[in-house]
């Protein structure tokens, strides 16, 4: 049934940007009309940011002021700032035909599956236009077939946020470097009083796929479940690695909360985290903005941050799978000129102006990082909550780790595999059945998609 309802949102979305593309386009992408004329237009901004997590409000402005004859529309899709219910509703809202100009996706399997669809315009003769290089001043590479069709905003590398009031009371240090068997003994330490050491948040349906490979993505190179070269990276002895970490922490140690719970519970990671349910989880610098509390989230105790933990510690820092959120232009925008305009802005001079998320753009300096964190935590509630010396030291020693260019068909991977691992979590199969069916359907997609 799932397949069914794919196929038709699919062939429904195929059939809008057909037909939109049929139409006559106010503002065409070489800019021929409509914004050649500088006529005022409003374009349709589809993101799942909040306020408390983007600053759209001081953002907008900023864009707007520069560019009076520009007005930006911010869709706000999830109340939770939820990627998964915005990206429903984008796939939604693309069948339907529903006019959007600028579309947020979250990570790049996702952008890239949106691609493949035929959701977003290409950039290249935009980007040609505007003379410079992606490669010389984004951090992601975004291309995907040859072609660009988004630019990376927000820069997400990995660490690991802990709550310090256990930590002290286990007698335990903030690590600066350490490793993932020091973080499963972390985690056995910190579980107590009904609550564990710490929490996954995912995979769940495909989502959240980082979660079942923590081992292979602390590595220099082949990060991901694709190798640089675009061959299958499940023959990594990692892959069995990381997979084997999950079922002893869950099933041994039992200091990591049970996958069941996760998907029967719907959990949220921020929920676990800032109501104290578990003292450490894995995530990413998108969150530094709620580090000091929020509105929703008050800040009842004292938080600090570790780097991602390693194989082997590695003195130059830690390795960590980068990605990005990635802004694209829809193939159906009628403002395609006006909407490209926004994205550039937003991703170069905007990530400055909105102060709160590290940039993907390289021209960013260590200045201007150590000076978002400041700014960032002087917003929040109780910005003495924080230990700003751990994170600026977490930040500052992650090296980004080599990843596969994205492909159309990460999203596909991304499912299959979590399929394979919930099987094994559930107790349905072993973990040596789990890295051979997982070998043979990655292959499989891979074949299928030359």
């Amino acid at each position: 049934m799932k397949k069914i309802l794919f196929l038709f949102l699919s062939l429904s979305l195929v059939l809008g940007v057909l037909a939109a593309c049929s139409k006559p386009d106010k503002t065409s992408s070489s800019g021929e009309k409509g914004d050649k004329t500088e006529e005022p237009v409003t374009i349709k901004f589809y993101t799942h940011g909040t306020e408390d997590g983007y600053a759209w409000d001081r953002t907008i402005k900023a864009f707007e002021e520069k560019n009076p004859t520009i007005k930006v529309d911010v869709v706000q899709l999830s109340e939770k700032q939820d990627s998964q219910e915005a990206l429903k509703k984008i796939d939604l809202a693309a069948a339907s035909g529903e006019e959007m100009d600028v579309v947020m996706f979250t990570n790049t399997a996702n952008y890239a599956q949106r691609v493949n669809l035929g959701m977003l315009e290409p950039l290249d003769e935009m980007i040609k236009k505007d003379g410079f290089k992606m490669e010389d001043e984004y951090k992601v590479d975004t291309k995907i077939n040859g072609k660009y069709y988004g630019l990376p905003g927000k820069y997400v590398s990995w660490f690991v946020l802990l709550n310090k009031d256990r930590l002290d009371a286990a007698g335990l240090e903030v690590p600066k470097s350490w490793t993932w068997d020091e973080y499963m003994e972390y985690a056995k330490k910190l579980t107590k009083d009904g609550k564990y050491g710490t929490y996954f948040h995912g995979p769940w349906q495909g989502a959240w796929a980082n979660y079942m490979s923590l081992r292979l993505q602390s590595q220099e190179k082949d990060a991901g479940f694709l190798k640089t070269d675009g061959t299958s990276n499940i023959d990594s002895p990692l892959y069995k690695e990381s997979l084997a970490m999950r079922v002893k922490m869950e099933k041994e140690d039992k200091s990591a909360v049970p996958y069941s719970s996760m998907i029967s519970q719907k959990m949220n990671y921020r929920d676990q985290f800032f109501t104290q349910q578990v003292s450490m989880i894995i995530t990413g610098t998108f969150m530094i903005a709620e580090l000091g509390g929020s509105e929703r989230f008050p800040a009842d105790f004292n938080v600090a941050v570790a780097p991602f933990p390693q194989n082997k510690v590695d003195e130059k820092g830690a390795y960590s799978a980068a990605d990005a959120d990635i802004l694209g232009v829809a193939a159906n925008s009628k403002h395609k000129e006006a909407a490209y305009k926004f994205i550039r802005w937003y991703t170069t001079e905007g990530q400055i102006a909105q102060g709160i998320n590290i940039s993907s753009w390289k021209k960013t300096t260590d200045d201007q990082v150590i000076k978002l964190i400041n700014d960032t935590l002087a917003e929040a509630q109780n910005p003495e909550k924080v230990d700003k010396e751990s994170l600026i030291h977490s930040v500052q020693t992650t090296i980004s780790a080599k990843v596969g260019k994205p492909v159309p068909y990460q999203s596909e991977i991304d499912l299959a595999l979590s399929t394979e691992f919930e099987k094994l979590i559930l107790g349905k199969q072993s973990l040596d059945e789990t890295v051979a069916s997982s070998k043979k359907v990655v292959q499989e997609i891979i074949d299928k998609n030359k």
